[in-house]
């Protein structure tokens, strides 16, 4: 029998097994070296630059200041400030997300079953309205010792409804129930007052009373709500960490343990695509949480954590992008050890989800479950040198964001939210301009745009705000221009391709299209090709700018041409005569809307 020979010992000895040969002698300083010179070759890294300089140069930065290194190494795991793991043990729990418009209970209930029945082992109802749905439609068939159902976002009245519903059930409850009562998402963002003017705040006591009563859990402190407005990942640490305390001493004014009370409470977090800062989050989440239990005098009650997949990463262009965005945020939520996890649909921009869009989301964490075994093993990311250190780093900021928040009176006083929106908005100032530039690229929106496609249709959803990364090129895709830009190719396709591509992508993002002129031998051949449109974008090597490219672009402006973009940087090397640029790098947004308006497209926009 040909092949390897069965082991003896199906493991081998605690220290024996080695994963690099006698000769593999590499160090942190031979990978520096090695990198370095492929870095030199692309001009990335100056010649005369140290090898030590890679790091720099392929680091990113997030929002909050904290650096992601290219790799992990062991005097990353040094002087760490905070320690913890998450618990969970097993598959995560797979809650899936129904959206409840009025009068449309049969229909919710139909999916709700689907659903429950195809893989997903909870529910999170979103409902339309003020007042509660007709309960006995909607969850009719549904088992609730062995499904656990939980509110997005209710009104108090949903709340009060919700209760009542499962008081007069029949039977025991599962325990990660939830009434889902979140006072400060109520408070802080805007909001109705109720007819008979009872408030949050009158309420917060006796629903964790009734929830207490029937053995589940009460409250919902909801990130996600900070996150939807553009919160960085510290910012919506500090917040959830800030509105937990809130409820703790709330809880404990009324005579409640810590132990108690925190085993009341769900936070709820979101999980965007950037894999390695949302598993470092939710990983942070849990050692702030045990550290405000432990200065509180509780014992470590296990964070019991919600993650849903973010909707401000997600895109009403090319929405296929936002399935893989939802594969990479439900793999880092459940790498991080979240308790549950609900894949948002990637239809939800166009409307209300249908089937397949559900199927989809729902699938998804099935097949990193049961296909690719994601959840057989502990906190994976735990030990990895890049991921403890990320994980210190944003516990820290996290922390910070506390402070700043409970120095202005905590999460109930007005100076306190006012600050935290304040810094929320310079965070979303920050990233537009990243996306402006393109320097946070988005697949679809401000990179690779596809202006031909069809998109899906969808009924009407039932409103929720969210501040798109992508908001500014969506309003210009959404009223597209009229009249294309002519593509003034220069030389072979050979030569002028690369910038003509680069050029097409560049104005596709803001719902612009091309005529291109094709190959050319020189301004006649470009002139024949040209219709009389009066933006026009010369693409073609330097050599070919420097070489006839003031000519055409003489010729372009008597044939009729107004407005004349290089692509490229003008100069005496290239082309100096022109009224717009395009290279890497430019304000992209900027450089679009001046084009729109050339072209006569009346500009309006929003951010949301």
């Amino acid at each position: 029998m040909s092949g390897l020979e069965e082991p003896e010992e199906l493991q081998p000895e605690e220290g024996s097994l080695r994963l690099v040969g006698d000769d593999d002698t590499y160090d942190l300083h031979a990978w520096e070296a090695a990198t370095a010179a492929v870095l030199r070759k692309t001009r990335l890294l100056g010649e005369d630059a140290p090898d030590s300089d890679v790091w720099d140069a392929l680091s990113r930065t997030t929002l909050d200041g904290v650096a992601v290194p290219p790799i992990g190494h062991p005097g990353y795991v040094e002087g760490l400030r905070t320690s913890g793991r998450p618990q969970r043990v097993g598959p995560w729990d797979v809650r899936t997300q129904v959206d409840v418009p009025r009068g449309g209970e049969r229909e919710a209930n139909e999916a709700v079953l689907v659903d429950l029945e195809n893989g997903a082992t909870s529910v999170v109802l979103h409902l339309d309205g003020h007042d509660g749905p007709d309960w006995a439609t909607l969850l009719d068939g549904v088992l609730l010792d062995l499904a656990p159902v939980v509110l997005d976002r209710p009104t108090t009245e949903q709340v009060e409804s919700f209760a009542s519903l499962l008081e007069q059930h029949d039977g025991p409850l599962h325990p990660a129930t939830n009434l889902s009562l979140d006072l400060q998402t109520l408070e802080m963002l805007p909001s109705r007052v109720r007819e008979d003017g009872v408030q949050a705040t009158d309420l917060f006591l006796p629903v964790v009373r009734r929830a207490r009563q029937l053995g589940i859990r009460a409250l919902v402190v909801d990130g996600t709500a900070l996150h939807d407005q553009g919160a960085s990942d510290a910012q919506e640490l500090g917040w959830t960490m800030a509105v937990g305390i809130h409820y703790l001493r709330m809880l404990a004014d009324a005579g409640f343990t810590f132990d108690e009370a925190a085993r009341l409470v769900e936070f709820r977090y979101a999980a965007t695509d950037e894999q390695l800062p949302t598993i470092a989050k939710l990983r942070a989440a849990r050692r702030l949480w045990s550290r405000v239990l432990e200065a509180s005098g509780g014992t470590d009650v296990p964070q019991a954590q919600h993650v849903m997949t973010s909707r401000p990463m997600m895109a009403a262009v090319d929405p296929w992008v936002n399935m893989l965005r939802g594969t990479v945020a439900a793999f880092s939520a459940g790498v991080a050890g979240a308790d549950a996890v609900t894949v948002v649909p990637f239809d939800e921009p166009l409307g209300r989800p249908d089937a397949f869009g559900r199927r989809i989301a729902r699938n998804t964490s099935s097949l990193l479950i049961e296909e690719s075994h994601v959840a057989a093993v502990a906190d994976p990311a735990g030990g990895s040198y890049a991921v403890e250190r990320l994980t210190d780093e944003l516990a820290h900021a996290g922390w910070a964001e506390l402070g700043r928040i409970e120095g202005d009176g905590g999460a109930a006083a007005d100076a306190a939210r006012t600050g935290a929106k304040d810094r929320v908005r310079a965070v979303c100032a920050a990233r537009d301009a990243q996306v402006a530039d393109r320097s946070r690229p988005l697949t679809g929106i401000s990179e690779f745009p596809n202006l031909g496609e069809v998109l899906p249709e969808r009924s009407p959803g039932i409103p929720r705000y969210a501040r798109h990364h992508g908001w500014a090129y969506e309003d210009m895709r959404r009223q597209p221009a009229d009249r294309p830009v002519f593509l003034a190719t220069m030389g072979p396709v050979a030569g002028h391709t690369a910038r003509a591509t680069f050029a097409t992508n560049l104005l596709a993002a803001g719902g612009v299209p091309v005529e291109l002129a094709g190959p050319t031998s020189g301004v006649e051949s470009v002139l024949a090709a040209y219709a009389g449109q009066p933006v026009v974008c010369l693409a073609g090597t330097d050599s070919a700018y420097a070489e006839w490219g003031a000519d055409l672009v003489a010729a372009l402006r008597e044939a009729g041409a107004s407005y004349v973009v290089l692509a490229g940087r003008p100069g005496e090397r290239t082309v100096a005569d022109v009224d717009d640029s395009a290279a890497m790098g430019v304000d992209a947004l900027a450089f679009l809307g001046r084009v729109r308006t050339a072209l006569g497209v009346d500009q309006e926009g929003s951010d949301a």
